[in-house]
């Protein structure tokens, strides 16, 4: 009996004891010693933070792989902070873990938030906040050689009979690796010295605080007029880290560019700038599929940055200008199953930090764009130049400036004019969703649909999902109100699943 039931169930033992590999990320999990998390962590400048604004409840959070590290800085921040200064560890984030989560923060009713390990430096708009990068380990001399070879070639090769109009080299890197820039910067501008070039470097900030609606309208009117500075277009970017969505988006945002990286965990430099024009190929692709919807969803993936709000007011006055219907989505973290539930709607416009703005995962059904993505999909054909945005302020301060979307309105063409698909290969007729009057389908036989199989018409509200619907041949299960008899009232099964009450065995 004992082998017949062991050949259709199994005891369990294999999911116990199975050996899983994780890809884990050493240099920010390394062990690290007691007496060492006061200078890795900066225990002193964050007390001296919480102490002298006299906060009272402050955040703390980690992304998962320091999540280990959370009790032991608890301690240390709850005794040097003293009495009156409540400290949190916040559990799991709301959105992405370089992201700061006012959401979770608020939960506590925080008025500031210490964010460790990578971040994505977004302005936020409720809290102020602290950040501890940690100090992930480098060679510094390994860095400075390889570094320093591969841009002397470079430069040698650019400008070989001008010696006096070298470009400038723009050093950038993961926040890890920030308490060894301004040396890593000094030894590198020493090392080019020879070659008569600069090296320029932006330390980054240890703390933000939001800013007024006032100092707002002042960045994006700043942000507008530095929009057509060409000042990096002869520029050689240094980064160093490894393979991360940082330098993705370093490398699409500044394709003019040459980007030579150093990877301190392999202990080599190499060019990754000729990866670039495959990276916005892709990019371009999802443009074009894009171009083919009529259905957008808006992806809302952050709530803590800065004009996130003014940026889906910006998103949504474009589709409708288009005559294109919308959904705003708050769906947290995204994964395909979830998109998945959304069957109507044709692209999705993801609302994030720039880190984690450009999806490329080819699980998800549907395209995921950015907003700049969406501005060139809505203009003209062949009017992308390969310039390529995924700042907020950047993009709002376009819209100040040029009327995006204003063509689609004052183009004066045939709106029911048929489009080429270049993904499909076919012309494709663009449906349109009550923009204006004249695109509205009220008074005409798309307005009308079937409420029931008695025959009864109801009227559409210019609903897409409603359309979606009515073109499936499944449309779930019928309702016969008030036509089945009640059943009897009776008693159920008691206990558990492993062996009910009434089981006879």
């Amino acid at each position: 009996m004992t082998s017949a039931v062991s050949t259709f169930s199994a005891s369990g033992e294999d999911a116990i004891t199975r050996t899983i590999e994780l890809n884990i990320d050493s240099s920010n999990t390394q062990n690290i010693a007691p007496s060492d998390f006061l200078e890795i962590y900066e225990i002193e400048r964050t007390v001296a933070a919480i102490v002298e604004g006299n906060f009272k409840r402050i955040a703390l959070q980690f992304p998962d792989e320091l999540l280990c590290h959370s009790v032991p800085i608890y301690r240390l921040l709850k005794n040097k902070a003293g009495e009156g200064h409540d400290v949190y560890v916040l559990a799991d984030t709301s959105y992405g873990s370089c992201c700061v989560d006012e959401v979770a923060a608020q939960h506590v009713d925080a008025d500031l938030i210490v964010h460790y390990g990578h971040a994505c430096l977004s302005q936020p708009s409720r809290l102020p906040v602290v950040y501890v990068f940690g100090k992930k380990p480098i060679d510094v001399d390994d860095c400075i050689n390889q570094l320093g070879q591969c841009l002397t070639t470079q430069l040698q090769q650019d400008t070989p009979s001008n010696s006096n109009n070298r470009p400038s080299i723009l050093l950038r890197y993961d926040v890890g690796y920030s308490c060894y820039a301004d040396v890593i910067s000094h030894r590198l501008e020493s090392e080019l010295q020879s070659l008569n070039t600069r090296v320029l470097h932006d330390p980054l900030p240890t703390r933000l605080d939001p800013k007024t609606a006032m100092q707002i309208h002042q960045t994006v009117e700043q942000t507008c007029a530095e929009s057509d500075n060409d000042s990096l277009k002869s520029v050689i970017i240094a980064y160093i880290g490894g393979e991360s969505l940082n330098l993705t988006n370093l490398l699409i945002t500044h394709s003019h560019c040459e980007v030579y990286a150093y990877d301190p965990s392999t202990r080599s430099a190499q060019l990754q700038s000729h990866r670039t024009n495959k990276l916005l190929m892709r990019r371009f692709a999802m443009v074009q599929r894009a171009r083919d919807a009529d259905v957008f969803g808006i992806l809302v993936g952050t709530l803590g940055v800065t004009s996130y709000l003014s940026l889906i007011a910006h998103v949504r006055k474009l589709l409708a200008r288009a005559q294109k219907k919308s959904y705003t989505i708050s769906v947290g973290k995204l994964n395909p199953a979830k998109l998945a539930n959304f069957m109507e709607i044709e692209c999705f416009i993801l609302i994030a930090c720039p880190e984690n703005s450009v999806i490329d995962a080819k699980e998800f059904l549907r395209p995921i764009i950015t907003p700049f993505e969406l501005e060139v999909a809505l203009q003209a054909e062949g009017t992308w130049s390969g310039r390529y945005v995924l700042d907020f302020e950047k993009l709002l301060a376009s819209d100040s400036e040029n009327d995006l979307g204003s063509a689609t309105e004052d183009s004066g063409g045939d709106p029911d004019e048929p489009t080429f698909s270049l993904v499909t290969g076919k012309y494709r007729q663009a449906k349109r969703y009550a923009g204006d009057s004249k695109a509205s389908t009220e008074g005409t036989s798309a307005a009308l649909t079937l409420r029931n199989q008695d025959g009864a018409l109801s009227k559409l509200a210019d609903s897409a999902a409603a359309l979606f619907l009515h073109s499936r041949s499944y449309q779930g299960l019928e309702a016969k109100i008030g036509e089945d008899s009640p059943s009897v009232l009776e008693q159920g099964r008691s206990g558990i699943a492993r062996g009910y009450s009434d089981d006879h065995s």
